[in-house]
């Protein structure tokens, strides 16, 4: 006989839960069992998975919850005074729709209404929806089993009672469980007895909260870190034994050896659990204005009335054909009101002054978004299809995602939420996963280990953008990291547990950019949430049947965000369901270039219309063609870069192929290479059968679009453009029996065109090959118009377009360092922050520099920084620390705001920072004083004993200024670089001598040739070799140039490890790449590091006086220099360049003088002989 398991909890039962949705139906099929329940606490975020998981494996799934249920009212946050605690667990199972449709709202009621450390519930809200569900009397946390323990039978009796009343006969349960918990036995007992007084049915679960037995004590992890708690704390909640797991048939008879009709029972309530979700989709009603009999009508109105206004009177015939074409499958397909909603919230967002996109994906191929300015990309002009995007023979819903301004896209989601209805629009539920370094750093915290200790091993794990290792994975081939787990047991028991855990969920957040509409309320289709109020939250954690009380792992879980409902369905489970779903996504790009309008409206008075904008500027062309992309959307990587200035663009289309040639499969197939050639002129263009001539010329014969792989079966085949985006979407799929299907359909009908066998078997394969890599077409297009403008903006107005650049990366440390380096290039000064002249974001003060934002300084929120931006505008620059602050509101800028201002320099000049932060109590003590009396009108002209006032300004300490050292380390602390200076300003004599030579910028001019850079490191990424194993190292490092990439191989990198990580200067040695793919960026190879500083005892350089003979220096001032070397002798020559008016100098040399050119030694030459005249230079060997 078999069983079912009918109390189960997932991961979904956050940090609660450790069984992962796939293994658990995996297991549930070894065991041979029918079916399986799912009942996580509080919360249905895993139902969909589970269903379909289930399904998969021929094995019934049962949605169900283990529901919290007050004692008082669900709202309340105090317990009635003979609870005998706050709720009880219960668990319940939908039979069917109606059953479902209840679990739905109860679990919506919960996490909405009665959410309070738990998702509540209460009685009233339980007779509310009890219709088709059945009930189970759940664990040692369940109501039965509270009362039984304090034996308080009758209430326990009356409790049982009331339930079987409102389930109604069959559909109430009554629940033992065997886990070898003090007490169990006691409850078991009451249980039983409750069954034979009240005929009620009994049945066994096993409270399984993981898989195995012996994946109890990883459990036992989960739980603390779920309660925030050490492994080792005595009154932290534990389960009791190892036997919360998921059980085999057999084990669960042994748990009640003499009762086999409880295993019976778990058939008989699967048995009755018949629950299919519907196949449906969930249109909600576009409000029409009066006058329109349907949404049909209402769109072919304004899609017309659009396509006028793009095209003019009357519609061109190509144009009228498309759109009547379009609008009759979309009215046909029943779409018309999913295109007026999209319609509506992008109207309403330009109403508003929102930036919107001019289109993202497969939806720009539509003439009815065009008319209907959803995209601003002309489908006729770039050849779109609109297939590609809608198909009549292959019905799906249409998929229109939106970009808007980063910043003010919330405001385009409250405006669906006001015109749709609160309760009928909700954001999307996501969850973060417990990844390789966080649970590494999770575990260590549980089992004691210090901070350090699990940073260190955390950092071990290779975790880099395109290439990162699981726990498991890193400690077979990270060498250091294979070594710690052999040799030392409790690092090797936090990798163990850590790899576990791996990949479970932690907790929950707000999707990015989902929006879901509903017909109605949400929560009569999908179960709703409150949005958690920061990184946890949501789910519920619960534990209470293993461990033996009330209490539970809370997850992460607190109070959500009332104002914020979100699904508990994520994006996947809702597309499955049928329900509407919008991407809102936040483009940071839009912000960039209204940003960067703004200001040139402001400074120069000049008004851009981007859709009057034209697409031929050659001045453009020829940046992007020199390889000047940084900043340009799009194309800022080193791969976009070269490309773009190997094949010399010079047209908006070959920004829209670099688009689709800088990936993956075009790259390693070589059809890169090709287009670069044949649009250069290096190698003829050829095309593969004649007929395709006119689909490939724009692409010199490559087949780069999926549009083309289209468009080559409607003219070669004769396929409907229908037909062909089922072959296309076949061969992308990379389904070998659909394809073939599909291609040999494509070979018979090219046959019977006329087109020879061979020809067509050979275009097939074309199609097969390219078809896997094409890109679509439709958003290159719509992302390369972004591009184009990003690059208008860079090369015409370069000081707005970086100073909104780097206002959009403001809290983004390495990109704003990046986009500093370009500015210096592009002859651009970016001052640092100051409270005189900042605004929140970087500004343009003039058209060569601009102003740091205030904004980048950690601890200054943005409403500190209105407070001071209205006090000086209000009564102009700020002229001391203390007019400061009796001007700005101190409620806004208390001390630690100050502080901060004063560390990243933003006081400069008001004061010294020493004094200024030595003195900063006394003088908001003093201005708090006069802003009160401001305030209530008190002012006095003298101050007594009661009222002080300060007739002059409280006087700043007289302390000497923080060294340049301690204001780096506290700008780099506040802003996250160093504003007010570099750390190799230090050694900048050094370092400029090196740059002379080789420096980030000309890499490219010294492929294949040795190298030294004098350089700082700023990010070093461990990776593994997959050929052999290895460990090696991406360096990522910077000087007064920019930044560059230096890779560290084996015993390269295994000797310089320790040099590269540190934060001090160094001198890299190494080759660069001449390999053609590093063309763009060449990384070096590296082959040696050391200390910068270790460069001045080496020898290798010498000092140089340079003098003329008309210098008004003297004897007087040699004779002080050549004091200044013997009172610093050091290995360098010292060395006088005489110039007596010709081209090359007199060089005299001392044998017997030498110097030390450490960096004091220079500044004291310098002050004997001038700045100008005393510089290093190399000594050759």
């Amino acid at each position: 006989m078999s069983f079912v398991h009918l109390h189960t909890h997932s991961e979904y039962s956050l940090l609660d839960g450790a069984n992962k949705l796939e293994a658990l139906v995996e297991r549930a099929a070894e065991l041979g069992m029918p079916a399986v329940a799912l009942t996580d606490h509080g919360n249905l975020h895993g139902a969909w998975h589970f269903y379909q998981a289930a399904r998969l494996r021929r094995i019934k799934p049962i949605i169900g919850c283990e529901a919290y249920v007050a004692f008082g009212d669900h709202r309340s946050k105090e317990k009635p005074a003979d609870a005998p605690s706050d709720y009880a667990h219960l668990v319940l199972l939908a039979r069917d729709r109606e059953g479902y449709r209840n679990l739905v709202k109860l679990v919506s009621i919960g996490q909405t209404e009665g959410f309070y450390r738990r998702p509540r519930i209460d009685h009233r809200v339980l007779e509310e929806h009890a219709a088709g569900l059945t009930c189970l009397s759940a664990c040692m946390s369940g109501e039965l089993a509270q009362y039984l323990l304090l034996e308080q039978y009758e209430k326990a009796r009356s409790a049982a009672e009331w339930h079987a009343r409102l389930f109604g006969e069959g559909n109430y349960w009554l629940e033992v469980q065997n886990h070898g918990i003090p007490g169990q036995e006691k409850v078991n007992e009451g249980v039983l007895r409750l069954g034979d007084e009240l005929g009620l049915p009994v049945l066994v679960t096993n409270d399984a909260h993981y898989l195995r037995r012996e994946d109890a004590d990883a459990h036992d992890i989960l739980l603390c870190i779920g309660t925030g708690k050490d492994r080792d704390d005595p009154k932290r909640l534990r389960f009791y034994g190892q036997e919360s797991y998921f059980k085999s048939p057999d084990e669960m008879r042994e748990t009640f050896p003499d009762r086999p009709e409880l295993i019976e029972n778990t058939l008989a309530v699967a048995e009755a659990c018949e629950l299919e979700f519907e196949k449906k989709i969930y249109l909600p009603e576009f409000p029409r204005p009066d006058g329109y009999g349907s949404a049909d009508e209402l769109l072919r109105e304004l899609a017309t009335a659009g396509a006028h206004e793009r095209y003019g009177e009357p519609l061109p015939g190509e144009v009228r054909e498309r759109l009547e074409y379009e609008l009759d499958v979309i009215t046909g397909l029943g779409y018309s009101g999913y295109f007026l909603i999209v319609w509506d919230f992008i109207r309403a967002a330009r109403e508003r002054g929102v930036p919107v996109g001019p289109g993202r994906g497969s939806a720009a191929g539509s003439l009815v978004a065009y008319a209907l300015r959803i995209t601003d990309i002309d489908p006729l002009r770039f050849g779109l299809l609109f297939e590609r995007f809608l198909n009549p023979e292959r019905v799906s819903m249409p998929d229109i995602d939106v970009d808007f301004c980063y910043e003010r896209r919330d405001e385009v989601i409250e405006y669906v939420r006001s015109k749709y209805g609160a309760d009928s629009v909700g954001q999307i539920v996501t969850f973060g996963t417990m990844q390789s370094r966080a649970v590494v750093r999770d575990v260590g915290r549980t089992l004691g280990f210090t901070p350090a200790e699990t940073d260190r091993v955390a950092k071990l794990i290779p975790n880099a953008p395109g290439y990162s290792l699981g726990v498991k994975e890193a400690v077979q081939r990270v060498e250091e990291l294979k070594q710690l787990y052999k040799e030392e047991p409790r690092y090797a028991e936090l990798l163990d547990y850590a790899a576990t855990l791996e990949g479970l969920s932690r907790h929950t957040s707000v999707h990015a950019a989902g929006v879901v509409i509903a017909p109605g309320p949400l929560d009569e289709y999908v179960p709703v949430m409150n949005a958690p109020t920061r990184g946890g939250g949501g789910g519920g954690g619960g534990g209470g049947g293993g461990g033996g009380g009330s209490g539970g792992a809370n997850g992460g879980v607190e109070s959500g965000n009332g104002d914020l409902v979100i699904t508990q369905f994520d994006m996947v489970s809702l597309e499955k369901v049928g329900m509407l779903k919008f991407d809102f996504l936040g483009l940071k790009t839009l912000t960039v270039i209204s940003d960067a309008s703004e200001q040139i409206r402001r400074r120069h008075g000049t008004e851009i219309d981007w859709d009057e904008l034209e697409l031929d500027d050659p001045a453009v062309y020829e940046m992007l063609a020199s390889g000047a992309t940084a900043g340009v959307f799009q194309f800022e990587s080193s791969l976009a870069t070269d490309k773009l200035r190997a094949m010399r663009c010079d047209r908006f289309d070959d920004l829209i192929a670099v688009n689709a040639l800088i990936r993956p499969g075009p790259l390693d197939s070589g059809m890169t290479d090709v287009y670069i050639r044949r649009k250069r002129g290096i190698e003829e263009v050829s095309y593969p059968h004649p007929s395709l001539a006119r689909v490939l010329d724009n692409t010199y014969g490559v087949i780069t679009y999926q549009e083309q792989v289209m468009r080559a079966a409607n003219e070669m085949a004769g396929f409907t453009l229908a037909e062909a985006d089922v072959l296309r979407k076949a061969v992308g799929k990379k389904d070998p029996v659909l394809i073939r299907q599909e291609l040999d359909r494509f070979i018979e009908r090219s046959q019977e065109r006329g087109v020879k066998e061979r020809d067509a078997e050979h275009i097939a394969s074309l199609l097969e090959t390219f078809g896997r890599y094409g890109f679509n077409k439709a958003h290159a297009a719509a992302y390369a118009v972004l591009s184009y403008r990003t690059a208008w903006l860079k090369r015409h107005y370069p000081a707005e377009f970086m100073a909104a650049l780097l206002s959009s990366e403001i809290g983004n440390t390495d990109k704003v360092v990046g986009y500093i380096n370009v500015c210096r290039s592009l002859g651009l000064e970016v001052l640092p922050p100051h409270v005189n002249e900042s605004g929140y974001k970087f500004t343009v003060v003039s058209d060569d520099a601009i102003r740091f934002g205030l904004g980048a300084i950690r601890g200054v929120g943005r409403s500190a920084i209105e407070s001071i931006i209205a006090a000086r505008e209000a009564d102009g620059p700020f002229e001391s620390l203390f007019d400061f602050c009796s001007r700005v509101d101190l409620r806004l800028n208390n001390k630690r705001v100050i502080e901060a201002l004063i560390g990243a320099g933003a006081l400069d000049g008001l004061g010294k920072r020493s004094a200024m932060a030595d003195g900063l109590e006394i003088v908001l003590r003093e201005a708090q004083l006069q802003q009160r009396e401001r305030e209530t009108g008190q002012v006095s002209l003298f101050g007594d004993a009661e009222s002080p006032v300060m007739k002059t300004e409280p006087t700043l300490p007289d302390l000497p200024e923080w060294t340049e050292d301690e204001k780096l380390a506290r700008e780099k602390e506040l802003v996250g670089f160093f504003v007010s200076g570099h750390p190799l300003d230090e050694h900048r004599d050094l370092v400029e001598l090196y740059a002379e030579t080789v420096n980030t910028s000309n890499l490219g001019d010294w492929r294949d040739r040795k190298v030294e850079i004098a350089c700082v490191v700023t990010e070093v990424s461990r990776r593994i070799s997959r050929k052999d194993g290895s460990e090696w190292a991406r360096i990522t490092f910077e000087d007064y140039h920019g930044t560059a990439v230096a890779l560290a191989f084996r015993d390269v990198w295994t000797r310089n490890r320790d040099a590269l990580e540190t934060s001090e200067p160094v001198l890299l040695k190494g080759s660069v790449s001449g390999r053609e793919r590093d063309e763009g960026d060449p990384p070096i190879f590296l082959d040696e590091v050391r200390p910068l500083a270790s460069v001045y005892e080496s020898g290798r350089v010498a000092v140089c006086l340079d003098i003329a003979a008309s210098d008004d220096i003297g004897n007087e001032g040699l004779e002080q220099a050549i004091e200044i070397a013997r009172a610093h002798p050091g290995p360098a020559a010292l060395r006088v360049h005489l110039r007596n008016g010709g081209d090359e100098p007199s060089v005299l040399r001392s044998r017997a003088l030498t110097v030390a050119p450490a960096p004091a030694v220079l500044e004291e030459l310098r002050r004997a002989l001038g700045r100008e005249r005393v510089r290093l230079v190399e000594v050759k060997a």
